[in-house]
């Protein structure tokens, strides 16, 4: 039920919340107290989330595959996916793997995900049944580093979020590299610009489109009493990609049900990705609910375009 009925250009399903701690399988689906801020990408014709999963006798998350053929019905791995990297110096800065951020280069899939210090880890895979550590690929402050799918103009792009920018917030900055390992001609992209994404943003991965790189963002605001999340959305130019070329003033969802407002973190919808089929037209959306449960949110690809362009 939408409790305020925001008028916004993705729509929930009306299955939400898709997928809830309850639903985690195996043995240590009785502990689970959080299923939450999923990198997402398709793997042929399978959809594939990485769940940030967290287990209230364990204070470290793991990060869990689950797939489904309609993007509706999930089935859940029990075993993790990723866990606490076992080894030094490693370890001590791998406290906290969640928020996955997934993006196909060529036949591989590169995971990037936060650290403790706000480093980066970098994996890659093929099949999500096994994946490779590569690296640290950021220094601390830099949270997620989102890679986009292609080189452009012989560099590998990723778009960083420094934890602590200019204004003393979270910005959206971009760079390149010429083995996804260095990375260096650092420019500052975006900061917040409007009242609902006032105190921070961040990105995910970018989607080619005909009419540009389509980017789904995260924007914080502070209220007097908590933080609120919502999520939105910023094109970029397909050749320089430092150039943007439209962006939304408004949010394409904000916290509106009971699911959003009631969880770990109340008042929170926050994505890590979005799925884009460039033959139908429409966009998905998985999102974390207040850091409990899992969401979807689907509109059309050419009308979040056209909001980007006409800055609404």
């Amino acid at each position: 039920m939408l409790l305020q009925g925001y008028k916004t250009l993705l729509r929930r399903h009306p299955r939400n919340p898709i997928i809830r701690p309850g639903d985690f399988p195996g043995e240590y689906g009785e502990y689970v107290d959080a299923v939450f801020n999923c990198g997402q990408t398709m793997l042929g014709e399978t959809t594939v989330l990485l769940l940030s999963v967290l287990l209230r006798n364990n204070p470290v998350p793991r990060i869990h595959v689950a797939e489904s053929d309609d993007g509706v019905e999930f089935r859940i791995r029990p075993e993790p996916f990723i866990i606490q990297h076992p080894d030094e110096p490693f370890r001590s800065l791998d406290t906290w793997p969640i928020d996955t951020r997934v993006t196909r280069i060529g036949d591989e899939y590169y995971i990037v995900r936060p650290g403790s210090q706000n480093v980066a880890f970098l994996h890659s895979t093929r099949d999500f049944k096994t994946h490779k550590f590569i690296d640290i690929v950021a220094l601390p402050g830099n949270r997620v580093p989102c890679l986009f799918p292609e080189k452009i103009d012989d560099w590998y792009w990723r778009l960083d979020r420094p934890a602590q920018g200019r204004a003393n917030q979270g910005e959206i900055w971009i760079s390149r590299s010429p083995d996804l390992l260095h990375w260096g001609h650092h420019r500052f992209l975006l900061d917040g610009f409007n009242d609902w994404c006032e105190t921070k943003i961040g990105p995910t991965p970018p989607i080619r489109t005909e009419r540009g790189w389509l980017v789904i963002i995260h924007g914080v605001s502070h209220n007097c009493s908590n933080y609120r999340y919502c999520i939105g959305a910023v094109l970029l130019d397909l050749d320089d990609p430092g150039r943007i070329t439209g962006r939304m003033n408004g949010y394409l969802l904000c916290p509106d049900t009971i699911y959003e407002h009631l969880g770990r973190v109340p008042d929170v919808v926050f994505t890590c990705g979005a799925i884009a089929d460039l033959t139908t037209r429409s966009l998905r959306v998985y999102y974390g609910a207040a850091d409990t449960c899992i969401g979807l949110a689907e509109g059309d690809l050419d009308a979040v375009i056209d909001a980007c362009l006409e800055k609404r």
